[in-house]
């Protein structure tokens, strides 16, 4: 796996969403204060909304369904 530097947040979020789950429409999972220390919530947020995809938030986790395709509940 590529070390990423952890200060450059662009290179945090290019090896976030190169997830193969990404690239087949399925789920990535990243605990909420690790995203809030490595790029901050508004900026992971922003990434998230600007592909597409839906954010859902639940005990401290962030579940990012990567998929622009309609959620029901």
């Amino acid at each position: 796996m590529e070390v990423v530097d952890r200060h450059i947040p662009d290179q945090w979020i290019e090896q976030v969403f190169a997830a193969k789950a990404v690239a087949k429409g399925g789920i990535v999972r990243r605990a909420v204060p690790w995203v809030e220390r490595e790029i901050g919530r508004e900026r992971f947020i922003c990434e998230v909304e600007g592909r597409g995809f839906h954010l859902l938030e639940c005990a401290g986790q962030f579940i990012v369904i990567c998929s622009d395709a309609p959620v029901k509940r």
